[in-house]
């Protein structure tokens, strides 16, 4: 069965009872000093729930007068990543040495990871796009570990202030995983990211240490980094802006190869409640397939949606003009 009627055939099976669409807020008429009325798009109590007001991008915010704060280089993070990168690169030189089964194991690993990352520190605990029940809030807490990218609730408050230049970390803190995680952090980095990573190739099934050190770890672990970093970089600078030509973030498709589906950018600022961050659901989006397919099972639930009349709207209002419907 094709993608496009597989995915419609799943959504139409649950999304009725377990996706929330989020509508475009009413126009309301405001006057301004000059006796003039002008017509700007609020976000009322009403359209948008309390607990997605933090993801709205704040256009008040202003940097603080004065001198801009002075660069800093934190040398152990420049010398430990010019070290990973080293041994990434080192273990492509391997890579055609490898048994057939340490690339595999290296692929899965990197997409679990990454969905440490996506489904779980950005969709779900940074932005709360959707809920999810203990087993797969388990399973995201365990993999988001293997990322090593900061524990998750450091990772979901940095990405609020990214977004909204304001910190609300008092729901991550009662999220009792969260906190587990953050207490366990280093030991539990070094089991899941290095020692586990490491092993399982060299024991399994008979793979040189080094062989699963420097491709399966290292070079592994150096993938996923660079593709997270290049939605921050990469997806500010190159492609379109179809929803908002007035921020940075911009689609780039290469991005959300690599990403698993998070280069869908400008959508994503100008939508960041949407649990597909893109408008498309599942096209060129891992994550967006895994939380459909854990919602199928009843494992997720109470997925954000930004409807179809909310999108068109703010691409005929902000758009650049490259927006192609399909």
């Amino acid at each position: 069965m094709p993608a496009h009627l597989l995915q419609e055939e799943m959504s139409s099976s649950y999304t009725t009872t377990t996706t929330t669409t989020i509508t475009e807020p009413p126009a309301r008429i405001v006057q301004n000093g000059e006796g003039n009325s002008e017509k700007h798009l609020l976000h009322a109590e009403e359209d948008i729930r309390p607990e997605m007001k933090d993801d709205i991008y704040d256009p008040s915010y202003k940097d603080k007068e004065g001198p801009r704060p002075k660069l800093e280089y934190v040398w152990r993070n420049i010398i430990l990543m010019s070290l990973l990168h080293l041994g990434a690169l080192y273990g492509i030189v391997l890579i055609p040495t490898c048994k057939v089964y340490t690339w595999l194991w290296g692929f899965f690993y990197y997409i679990i990871s990454a969905l440490g990352i996506t489904a779980g520190a950005h969709r779900l605990w940074s932005h709360r796009s959707y809920k999810a029940r203990l087993p797969l809030r388990v399973f995201l807490i365990i993999a988001n570990t293997m990322a090593f990218q900061n524990d998750a609730y450091e990772w979901a408050r940095d990405h609020r202030v990214h977004h909204k230049f304001s910190e609300t970390d008092a729901d991550l803190k009662a999220e009792k995983l969260l906190m587990f995680q953050r207490r366990h952090y280093k030991p539990a980095v070094l089991l899941m990211c290095f020692v586990l990573p490491t092993l399982v190739p060299w024991y399994f099934w008979g793979e040189t240490f080094q062989h699963s050190l420097y491709v399966a770890t290292f070079l592994r672990y150096a993938i996923v980094l660079n593709a997270t970093w290049l939605v921050n970089s990469a997806a500010h600078l190159y492609g379109y802006r179809p929803y908002d030509k007035n921020i940075n973030p911009r689609e780039n498709i290469l991005v959300s190869l690599g990403a698993v589906g998070e280069g869908f950018h400008n959508y994503h600022h100008s939508f960041p409640y949407d649990y597909s961050t893109s408008e498309y659901r599942w096209h060129i989006n891992l994550t967006t397939f895994f939380i459909d397919c854990m919602a199928a099972l009843g494992l997720a639930y109470d997925r954000k949606k930004v409807s179809k009349a909310a999108v068109l709207a703010k691409i005929k209002r902000t758009g650049d003009g490259s927006y192609k419907s399909g």
